[in-house]
């Protein structure tokens, strides 16, 4: 683990002198490889799912798990796109001359070596890699042993495509071992390793954040809302529920609660619960949820705050809009949350009193992803606020360098200051 740190370090200082011309040429060629390297992944992808499905593994799980030729080709689209995109290495921010005439600028530079720990979901191996090269970055990844010969095999393909590049082979790399102990094993390299940024389930994002050593970027689970005012379109309504939940059950960014303003309860849940039913969504709802529908079950107080990753649902009714505000602050994860209302006084009033990474005004949760927001991808769901919040994209894996400029300048130490 060390010595694979300590390449990726050396990696990092190398590619801080790259080009962007250079990383954008070494995003092609990877590209390129995906491609050509197409049926040696899905042979590896499929010694992993028939190992998955053996163990008996969830569908959730076996969805995350699988890639198929035109997510890979998806994957190669990305990693070209990426390459087209804005260079953020080496930005000016900021800029100034102060009166004795010394030049203060404000200047992008990479994180240096990322970490990632990720379970089961193979297209962040990709997605990780192609985002850190892009930022000047050397990527350490750390999947799960589930997709063990998938990112084996990506990461293979995509080392191979930079070694006739400027960008080092040892920019890439996939952390050794398949136990517990290499994690904790990368979460003490504080110094060799920058920054670690988790993407999973609620466990592995707490255990990373309470027993890193090294900085962590939190990324969070996807407990997502959708609430429907009482000034809602419920056309409109019932569209935004049914992709936010069924579009792709098994992502973060998928809705997981239903919360109904009373005054369109009568006219709205009838006609969503048998839509949702139709999908094959299991309700956990309320009292008054379940007066609508003898199917719907009851919700207990742990499906609030779930993230069930499936085709099940919890729903409410609310009293008002500040009722589902106070639900959504009580029981959600910071993630995403969405309002569907025809009035611009509750769209604000709920955009301006939820505190989350993410809010949705007559839209999809599903929207809550960096390559719809025009990122190219995204590395994670940031639920934090210190120095990156919501989709993080190429900006979000740089920080900021003070290039101070010149001319003989000395200062002149005031007698009041320490």
């Amino acid at each position: 683990m060390r010595d694979a740190a300590l390449a990726a370090r050396e990696a990092a200082v190398r590619l801080a002198s790259t080009t962007g011309a250079e990383r954008a040429t070494a995003l092609r060629a990877i590209a390129v490889r995906l491609t050509a390297s197409t049926a040696d992944i899905l042979a590896a992808n499929g010694r992993d799912m028939a190992a998955a499905e053996s163990a008996g593994r969830s569908a959730t799980v076996l969805d995350r798990l699988k890639v198929t030729e035109s997510q890979l080709r998806a994957l190669a689209d990305m990693a070209a796109d990426l390459a087209t995109q804005d260079d953020p290495v080496g930005e000016t921010e900021s800029g100034a001359v102060m009166p004795n005439g010394l030049e203060v600028r404000r200047i992008r530079v990479p994180l240096g070596v990322v970490g990632v720990i990720y379970e089961g979901r193979p297209n962040v191996t990709v997605d990780a890699a192609a985002l850190c090269l892009k930022s000047g970055n050397a990527a350490l990844l750390r999947g799960s042993s589930s997709a063990r010969y998938t990112n084996a095999a990506l990461v293979t393909a995509m080392r191979s495509a930079l070694a006739d590049t400027a960008v080092p082979a040892d920019a890439v790399q996939l952390v050794p071992g398949t136990t517990h102990a290499s994690v904790h094993e990368l979460m003490a390299l504080r110094g060799l390793v920058d920054v670690l940024v988790p993407r999973g389930g609620r466990e592995l994002i707490r255990a990373t954040v309470r027993e890193s050593a090294v900085p962590v970027i939190e990324t969070g689970v996807g407990n997502c809302h959708v609430y429907v005012d009482e000034h809602a379109d419920l056309d409109k309504a019932l569209a935004v529920l049914l992709n936010a939940k069924t579009q792709r059950p098994s992502v973060c960014n998928a809705t997981e609660s239903l919360l109904v303003h009373e005054a369109v309860a009568a006219r709205f849940l009838p006609r969503a619960l048998a839509a949702l039913a139709g999908h094959g969504v299991v309700v956990h709802g309320d009292a008054r949820v379940r007066s609508f529908d003898d199917a719907v079950v009851p919700a207990t107080e742990e499906d609030w705050g779930r993230e069930y990753l499936a085709l099940e649902l919890s729903a409410a009714v609310v009293g008002s809009l500040d009722a589902a505000v106070a639900h959504i602050r009580r029981h959600g994860s910071g993630h995403t949350e969405a309002i569907v209302t025809d009035s611009q006084t509750a769209a604000r009033r709920f955009v301006a009193t939820l505190d989350t990474a993410v809010v949705a005004v007559n839209a999809s949760t599903r929207f809550a992803d960096g390559g719809e927001l025009g990122l190219g991808t995204e590395l994670g769901i940031s639920t934090q606020k210190l120095h990156a919040r919501g989709p993080m994209g190429l900006t979000a894996l740089t920080t900021a360098k003070y290039v101070l400029v010149g001319d003989g300048h000395t200062r002149s130490q005031a007698a009041t200051r320490p």
